[in-house]
């Protein structure tokens, strides 16, 4: 005889903030490590997707279509922030302002603007990858 199947459970408020430390971490390692070489790193964003994986898988999401979408949009969100984040550094220190106070200050179509001048093709393919990545991970 087979023991029952453990009842579906949803994410608790641990695999909610699971997620949440683990983009807010890779993001400030993605920019820091930014900030270091004076490059955009794409590649990093394929190393975002795994760290989310594993952050779901940690946090007990139940695999299917949700934990495919709590992926991608963790990887999305990671990409967003480091990006806005080593455009609000770079911006503030030339302004003498620091990175928090410049983050709240750029705009959305500036950080747009100067997001697509600093990330060349590979960096773009890169982070298609690492969306890529995200979703096969996390299903």
């Amino acid at each position: 005889m087979t023991p029952p199947a453990p009842p579906a459970r949803r994410a608790s408020w641990f695999s909610w903030l699971l997620l949440l430390l683990g983009a807010c971490g890779f993001a400030a390692v993605w920019v820091l490590l930014s900030l270091y070489t004076g490059r955009q790193n794409g590649w990093m964003a394929v190393l975002g997707a795994l760290d989310i994986a594993l952050m779901l898988r940690l946090g007990g999401w139940r695999p299917g279509f949700g934990r495919l979408l709590a992926g991608v949009l963790g990887t999305s969100a990671i990409v967003i922030a480091a990006n806005w984040f080593i455009t609000a550094t770079q911006l503030g220190a030339m302004l003498g302002l620091p990175p928090w106070e410049s983050a709240v200050r750029l705009g959305i179509h500036h950080a747009w603007i100067l997001v697509q001048l600093a990330n060349g093709v590979a960096d773009l393919v890169w982070i298609t990858v690492g969306l890529i990545a995200a979703a096969l991970l996390s299903r």
